[in-house]
């Protein structure tokens, strides 16, 4: 924000020249040019102006955005041409490019790639068009024509004919295709005056027309969902622009409190943008939202084609849409005025984006809602420790919601230690306790899902004896296995050689995890015999809509097991499941990520609140070889607050977000020696400045230190405020610029969600 707001009091100064984004779905002009302000036009001019300027060798006038103002052109002035022209009343595409100057100075990356990321799809799609043949002749004329057709034997001719006697219209595709139609025979009947082609152009729908009846009357809001709703409601009045957090039990109710709100928002004329983390949520989530608000509501995600993805933004720009569902992306609808942009489960790692710029959804959600003039409302049953922070700082208004809409019970928990079954002769998979009751719901027909905590397995070594997770002495982080047989921190570089027996017990079962989901599926089997089960996992999602078949199958009970890894647990209501077992709970513990035990805590909060959600009483089971941990114990008994407790004192004894900020300076080369040079470079630069309060770590190798012959290092620099992290990163921008850089690409990434 920093470089964005001195470039704003430049402004102020005499504006000669403007940098220029000429037709951004042009690549091969994908770069800035610099035009002159004349006189007459120069308190119209401002950043992001939607400007028409002469363009290329025959001077045609094209359409452009203002991103700076240089205070000396790049090349001879002569050679300069004019703004011809500032185009009034273009407010979104100003707003996007002031967002998009914003990203730059706050991630770190180009104009152009803020811009390619803010500005909707501009890639010329072809429209889809509706061709219709209509017959112009009616009764006996029509019968005349068919008879003649059929005595000079135009068989063609004659079906057409006859169908146009039982519909008036008839889709031209299926002329041509079912009635097989030459183009010759329809130019002869439009000829003779018979029939004539009408075409329109329609949008593309990735969402099914839903019929509008008349709508179910839902259960009255609680007294704490209506409390919410007004309290929201009454505040935006004063302060539309107000952040709130709402966290809620598994069950509690948060969409019902989101449709409430935007039904709210909709009344005033103002568009919503509803995020949610990954594209299994959309099934529930569009269905309960097309229900209550018709076919004024579209989606937006990666499964889409680029031609519906371009008709969405189209029907946002023009109106014909108020609600768009989406991942992060979805954020840069369209929408001429947004009211309230809600996130759900915010805290997925997911809404942080892992290309340049490297920005996370939270933040540019804020910023968007700033630019609007809008609410921005987040939500979870396991808020991301960065929410919870801030709404403990004040910064955002939080409300609890803790108990389940249904009035039941949280699900009953059970933790089984995984070291004890080993000790009992029990190698399975499954522990005795998850083996009896899965034969309990078997044969009570009740629905069950299995839960492989499989995230970030690889890399680590574990103790099967006595839970034992090979650590880096200097991070609390797991020591990351590498082929070298070495096991390194990718925080401080800290290595050492691969163990082959627990340094706690002394045991010889030390080792990776292996198994998947497809195993756990042959090993249910195996133990249980063959019953109809669904898997859910990167195999089986491959194909467009195979999330919501899969999902749909499980909710119309046409499988009564669902195995799968994280995307089965997040936000999914499914009312017959009355067991859930987690398979391997603390794998994720052993991530070399300061996030591992929060990312565990949310995961299996996530996993249990699954069971139980309808009448039928729920009951989970915990299996893992750490079952003493804070974060198992905390999420077996729903324990978000305690959990905060011990998680934060945790982050501010390391020095990790959110009570400090941290900057990844990645640099990636062909050149090893090259990439080594530049990040000590930087580092050394860093580490002279003793800046008070900064803290400067390596450089190190990445966690991957070479990939397709690239190799990759990292840099990290923390410190307790964000902006202060920013100057760092300006003045190694200027560092870059200074030095030769052209075979090292090097990226900037503000508390990172991955490891790196």
């Amino acid at each position: 924000m920093i470089g964005y707001e001195r470039q704003r009091k430049g402004e102020e100064m005499e504006k000669q020249y403007a940098q220029v984004i000429i037709d951004i779905s042009h690549e091969k002009v994908d770069r800035p040019f610099c035009y002159k302000i004349p006189q007459h036009l120069k308190e119209k001019v401002e950043i992001g102006s939607s400007v028409i300027l002469p363009f290329g060798k025959g001077n045609t006038l094209r359409k452009g955005y203002v991103i700076q103002f240089p205070e000396k052109p790049d090349f001879a002035e002569e050679k300069i041409k004019e703004i011809a022209e500032v185009r009034e009343g273009i407010q979104v595409e100003n707003k996007m490019i002031q967002l998009a100057a914003w990203m730059k100075e706050e991630y770190g990356c180009t104009m152009i790639q803020a811009l390619q990321t803010v500005l909707p799809i501009k890639a010329k799609v072809k429209p889809k068009e509706r061709k219709v043949l209509v017959s112009l002749a009616e009764g006996k004329e029509l019968q005349d024509a068919l008879e003649l057709a059929e005595k000079k034997k135009q068989h063609a001719k004659a079906r057409v004919l006859k169908q146009l006697q039982y519909h008036k219209e008839l889709p031209y595709s299926l002329v041509m295709q079912k009635l097989h139609l030459s183009a010759a025979t329809i130019q002869s009947l439009q000829k003779s005056g018979l029939v004539q082609i009408i075409s329109d152009i329609t949008y593309r729908n990735p969402l099914k027309e839903v019929e509008i009846k008349q709508q179910e009357k839902e259960p009255q809001l609680s007294k704490k969902q209506q409390e919410i709703v007004d309290k929201i409601t009454e505040e935006r009045k004063v302060n539309p622009t107000g952040k709130y957090l709402i966290h809620g039990i598994t069950g509690s109710g948060k969409t019902r409190v989101y449709l409430e709100l935007i039904e709210k928002v909709i009344a005033e004329n103002k568009s919503v943008i509803m995020l949610i983390p990954e594209i299994s949520l959309t099934f529930q989530t569009v269905m309960r939202f097309q229900k209550r608000f018709g076919n004024r509501v579209s989606v937006l995600n990666s499964s889409l084609s680029a031609g519906e993805k371009f008709d969405q933004c189209q029907r946002a720009r023009k109106g014909e849409i108020d609600i768009i569902i989406g991942p992060r992306s979805a954020l840069f609808t369209p929408f001429e005025n947004i009211g309230m942009i809600l996130i759900d489960e915010e805290h997925e790692s997911s809404y942080k984006s892992e290309a340049m710029p490297k920005y996370h959804a939270r933040e540019v959600a804020e910023k968007i809602a700033l630019l609007h003039g809008a609410s921005l409302v987040l939500g979870s049953a396991t808020p991301s420790l960065e929410s919870y922070y801030k709404a403990k700082e004040g910064e955002y208004r939080l409300f609890q919601l803790n108990h389940r809409l249904t009035g039941g019970q949280l699900p009953h928990v059970y933790i089984e230690d995984l070291r004890e079954e080993l000790k009992k002769g029990n190698r399975s998979i499954f522990s005795e306790r998850l083996q009896e009751l899965i034969r309990d719901r078997l044969e009570k027909k009740e629905q069950i899902i299995l839960f492989l905590n499989r995230r970030g397995y690889t890399g680590f070594l574990s103790c099967r004896s006595c839970g034992e997770v090979v650590k880096c002495p200097h991070c609390d982080v797991s020591l990351t296995l590498h082929n070298n047989g070495k096991m390194v921190c990718h925080y401080c570089g800290y290595e050492r050689e691969k163990v082959k027996v627990c340094p706690k017990c002394s045991s010889k079962y030390i080792s990776g995890f292996k198994a998947g989901t497809q195993k756990i599926e042959e090993e249910f089997i195996k133990t249980f015999g063959e019953t109809k089960i669904l898997r859910m996992d990167k195999d089986t999602t491959t194909k467009k809509d195979s999330y919501d078949q899969i999902l749909s199958q499980f909710m119309e009970e046409q499988a009564q097991v669902l195995i799968g890894t994280q995307m089965i647990v997040k936000g999914h209501d499914f009312p017959k499941v009355t067991l859930v077992g987690i398979l391997a709970a603390d794998i994720s513990l052993g991530v070399n990520d300061f996030r591992a035990a929060e990312r565990t805590f949310q995961l299996l909060t996530q996993a249990a609140g699954r069971a139980g959600r309808g009448n039928l009483p729920g009951e989970v089971v915990i299996q893992s070889y750490q079952p003493d941990h804070y974060s198992i114990g905390h999420a077996a008994r729903q324990e978000y607050e305690s959990f905060f407790e011990e998680e934060i004192l945790y982050r501010k004894l390391g020095s990790y977000p959110p009570v400090y900020h941290m900057l990844v300076v990645q640099l990636f080369g062909a050149r090893k020696e090259r990439v080594q040079q530049l990040a000590q470079s930087l580092a050394v630069v860093e580490k002279r400045r003793n800046e008070e309060g900064l803290t400067v770590i390596g450089p190190t190798e990445a966690a991957i230190g070479k990939i397709n012959n690239i190799y990759r290092m990292r840099l990290i620099l923390k410190h307790k405020t964000k902006e202060q992290l920013i100057k760092e990163k300006n003045r190694m921008e200027e560092i870059i610029r200074d030095c030769e850089k052209k075979e090292i690409i090097v990226q900037f990434d503000f508390n990172p969600m991955s490891s790196f």
